[in-house]
């Protein structure tokens, strides 16, 4: 489906019909340049001016109906009487971003009259508009600046995504093919809160159910899959029989196809497995997990099924970015302290996505001291550098929170060639300490949905419109500010 944007222009008939065919050009101007800038991720389509509350009222009525629609983008050109826009407010049920900007980017100082300010008043508009959205108590983004700026542009594109996640998140499903982690505390949660909140769908089947499927798999599917993965990544057979290696690596392709079809048939983009309750599968999903992960697929660990449907919503989101570099599930493991290369080592066990691979791409057949099953094949490789967020989805018990880390990604300053899984090496912002200290007070997972392609405003925004708490730990946090902050969340959310 390709989604679509509606840009709903507000108005008047006060200054007669010449100023609303003014009104109407100009929309159409402004609407072709943000299409023809090459920045915005998805078509911006241009509603009739909109001066009455029938017209709202019918124009937001559709939008909300529309399923290519994935948003409203309001802007007031004249000034537009507020009580005009309840009933249609009332009833929009798509994200809704008010960009505040004009049609001119420079007062016209030597021409300018009382015909150029009324109709030229988008301060005015905006302003009545802002102040009926905010009386109505709607979540909404607000953008200020000329409609040319890259910088205004940008966060349009940026919002636009965050829009397709808010209303994606409906359409996520998960399903658990093993229970979480005995013990375990952060993996738990409430999954019908989840699905009221995020409309998230949380579903467990037996594990042979699925290991059902993996066994009705083709012999010639796997030789042709398994051929494809020998032609995509080099063997690093390290002394190993190559037969062997092959047959290893056979499993995970018999596993991948397997599972897709599990996926499909069933209706589901996201799936958790748990290495202490395997079934029939003989290798723990690896190689065959991280593929799906490739295609779009969301996962979590251990039975971790919030994480999983956030890399299945990040997945959702970032998929129409060009030049995307990746979305993966990823776990904290092991710190380096060293003064001044301060960072922590991310990987899991086996299952990190190459989206976020930098350079070559290898399979490795080695042992897995958990799973009690033969030894797995896995895709290894090192994660490109740069910036990007890392994000924990928390169960508080009475309410859920969404931890935002902003990282920097770096290369470790040695080869590690003992280590056979992916991985990735980053510096939480501030820094390490107040990065870490942060994580941990605000009670973040060790697990956490990674990306480079989206930012800790986009994924404020979703939070704020699934009506949950968000934190942010990025350039400038202090962990006194960081308390305070907690405090004032906590008594404003368990207040609702």
């Amino acid at each position: 489906m390709a989604f679509k944007f509606w840009f709903c222009v507000g108005s008047q008939d006060l200054y007669g019909e010449e100023c609303l065919k003014k009104v109407a050009d100009h929309s159409r101007i402004m609407v072709n340049e943000l299409n023809e800038s090459g920045v915005l991720p998805y078509e911006l389509v241009l509603k009739p001016t909109l001066i009455t509350n029938e017209v709202i009222r019918k124009t937001f009525d559709e939008a909300s109906t529309d399923p290519e629609c994935m948003g409203v983008i309001c802007w007031m050109h004249t000034f537009s009487p507020a009580k005009s826009w309840i009933l249609g407010l009332k009833e929009l049920s798509k994200p809704l971003l008010h960009l505040h900007t004009q049609f001119n980017e420079e007062i016209p100082y030597d021409t300018i009259d009382m015909d150029f300010m009324n109709e030229n008043q988008s301060a005015h508009g905006d302003r009545e508009f802002g102040h009926i959205v905010t009386r109505m108590g709607i979540e909404r983004k607000v953008i200020m600046g000329h409609y040319k700026d890259p910088e205004v542009q940008k966060r349009i594109a940026d919002w636009m995504v965050t829009a397709v996640g808010i209303g994606s998140s409906s359409h996520v499903r998960i399903v658990r093919i093993a229970d979480n982690m005995r013990n375990v505390a952060v993996t738990e949660g409430d999954k019908v809160e989840a699905q009221i909140k995020f409309g998230w769908e949380i579903d467990a089947y037996p594990v042979n159910e699925a290991v059902d499927y993996v066994n009705s798999v083709s012999d010639s599917d796997v030789k042709d899959l398994t051929a494809l993965y020998f032609d995509l990544y080099k063997p690093l057979y390290e002394g190993r029989d190559k037969d062997e290696f092959y047959r290893h690596t056979a499993v995970q392709a018999k596993i991948e196809l397997g599972l897709e079809k599990f996926l499909v048939d069933n209706k589901y983009d996201g799936i958790v497995t748990h290495f202490g309750d395997l079934g029939g599968f003989k290798q723990l999903p690896g190689l065959a997990i991280q593929r799906l992960m490739e295609k779009g697929y969301g996962f979590g660990a251990e039975g971790d099924w919030k994480t999983a449907a956030l890399v299945r919503l990040f997945k959702l989101m970032t998929k129409d970015i060009k030049g995307a570099k990746g979305t993966s599930f990823m776990e904290d493991y092991t710190y380096n302290l060293v003064k001044g290369k301060e960072g922590i080592l991310q990987a899991h066990m086996l299952e990190v996505c190459p989206t976020i691979a930098d350079g070559d791409i290898n399979i490795k057949v080695c042992p897995l001291s958990m799973g009690n099953r033969e030894d797995p094949a896995r895709l290894v490789f090192t994660a490109k550098e740069g910036k990007g967020v890392a994000a924990s989805l928390i169960d508080l018990g009475t309410r859920f929170r969404l931890i935002i880390n902003e990282v920097e990604c770096k290369k470790t300053e040695k080869p590690m060639p003992k280590l056979p899984v992916a991985t990735a090496f980053w510096t939480p912002k501030p820094n390490l300490r107040v990065g870490a200290e942060g994580w941990i007070i605000c009670g973040g997972a060790h697990h956490t949905a990674f990306s480079y392609d989206l930012t800790s405003e986009q994924l404020c925004d979703w939070a704020e419109a699934m009506g949950i708490e968000a934190v942010v730990i990025g350039e400038g946090t202090t962990i006194g500010g960081l308390k305070s902050e907690l405090r004032w969340n906590s008594a404003y959310y368990e207040r609702r």
